[in-house]
């Protein structure tokens, strides 16, 4: 399986018993919906929801930072969802969070893990049925180990970590013309850092680029693709487009930054820049 499967090759698979789905969608509080009831009310059919404000560390400081080993494999074995299924992941959202439930799948050990190219409404667009029926029970187990060397901290930045860095937010925000969502956090960016919004990576239908065209907004952006970077965003989520979107090009060294803006901007002693 690849890392991006398009709807035809789910529709033909759907049915195997080693495949399960997942719907990761999620949503900042201005757009006003809850993920868990628009996934009560249609989803494909089988899937299981994948709940990234639950599967997450809720004593660190920020929102949905990444959660221990022992705790994201027994939430995915509450899902039914093992470590060596082959996983298949969708959304429903402008944030295109089915990268941030890649992401954590694989850190923690899944090894089959891809994205439906387009989500649901690619899916819904070429004609496919959705459902309200919950999908039925299943066992699974999941090994959980969290892959070294994905992560980096705001200490590890802070030394240095010799690598670009890749700012997945709206210009604006990067600029710091305009205010965070989030109370409390100074607007800007990490010195140095470079932007490519995530949004720039994803066709107007919300699949991803062409490979020439991907690589041209890295490029663009001041990046290489092709080597190494830390990606950061506004709280650890659309990051992982980016890394998701390097990966398509072949690159296998990228790491992200989960504390992100929402752990940099919010430490007064932390040096941010404008413009």
């Amino acid at each position: 399986m690849d890392d991006l499967v398009s709807v035809e090759w789910l529709a033909a698979n759907i049915r195997a018993a080693d495949l399960v789905v997942l719907d990761a969608s999620w949503h900042l509080p201005a757009a006003n919906r809850d993920p868990r009831q628009d996934y009560e009310a249609r989803h494909i059919p089988g899937a299981r929801f994948f709940d990234i404000e639950m599967l997450a560390d809720h004593d660190a400081a920020t929102s949905h930072m990444l959660p221990s080993a022992d705790a994201f494999a027994a939430g995915m074995e509450a899902l039914g969802v093992g470590s060596d299924d082959r996983i298949v992941i969708y959304d429903d959202s402008d944030l295109r969070t089915s990268a941030r439930a890649w992401f954590m799948l694989r850190h923690f050990g899944a090894r089959n893990v891809a994205i439906l190219d387009g989500g649901l409404k690619r899916w819904i667009a070429e004609g496919h049925p959705v459902t309200a029926d919950p999908p039925p029970e299943r066992r699974a187990s999941f090994a959980a180990a969290a892959r070294p060397n994905e992560v980096v901290t705001k200490a590890d930045l802070l030394r240095g970590v010799g690598v670009p860095l890749a700012d997945a937010r709206a210009p604006a925000r990067f600029a710091g013309t305009e205010p965070e969502p989030r109370p409390g956090l100074e607007a800007g960016h990490m010195p140095g850092a470079r932007n490519l919004p995530f949004s720039a990576l994803y066709d107007a239908d919300g699949r991803f680029r062409a490979p020439g065209e991907i690589r041209a907004a890295f490029e663009n952006a001041g990046l290489d693709p092709e080597r190494p970077f830390v990606a950061t965003c506004g709280s650890g989520v659309t990051a992982n487009s980016l890394i998701f979107a390097a990966r398509l090009l072949g690159n296998r060294d990228s790491r992200l930054y989960d504390g992100s803006w929402s752990e940099w901007g919010a430490d007064p002693h932390t040096p941010k820049e404008k413009g």
